[in-house]
């Protein structure tokens, strides 16, 4: 993977990221809270999952392994959510820029919340946080709509269409 390639899918993520925040906004404030089911029980609770993992990477790229993740319990509207997640994106975009391509192979060794260590490529890491952001911003659409609320599209088609 090159780095044009990584720097085009993280501008794809913020822009995915912005739009499922935008589609949240649009529920009430019961609603945002309301336990549905799945993975994270709400709608809060995915949309902070995905603020969450993105922050904790971002740290695990700057060489910390922080312990766990942030409490859905901190987040009481989507404002809250969007205003941290603003901070992560503009690291990770800092982050990012300041690579060059001999880094995307280096290794990156860190602590998961379970207190394991592993090594990937740093390319790696870098492309998995998209995907799991891809996969849990579909668990938000599906949440909206078990709402009643049409979430707005995140297809990568659609990004490469408005851009």
């Amino acid at each position: 993977m090159n780095l044009d390639t990584i720097r085009e899918l993280y501008d794809y993520n913020r822009w995915a990221n912005g739009r499922s925040l935008e589609s949240a906004s649009k529920v009430s404030r019961d609603e945002f809270t309301k336990e549905i089911g799945g993975s994270f029980a709400s709608l809060r609770g995915t949309l902070v999952h995905l603020y969450g993992v993105e922050w904790i990477w971002l740290e695990r790229w700057r060489g910390t392994s922080p312990s766990s993740l942030p409490s859905a319990l901190d987040f009481p509207d989507v404002e809250t959510i969007r205003f941290r997640w603003e901070k992560a994106e503009r690291g990770q975009r800092e982050f990012i820029e300041g690579l060059d391509p001999a880094r995307l192979t280096e290794p990156l060794t860190y602590t998961n919340l379970q207190g394991e260590v592993w090594t990937y490529s740093l390319w790696k890491v870098l492309a998995h946080v998209v995907n799991h952001s891809t996969y849990h911003r579909g668990q938000v659409a599906t949440l909206l709509r078990q709402l009643g609320k049409p979430p707005l599209s995140t297809d990568l088609l659609l990004y490469y269409d408005v851009r």
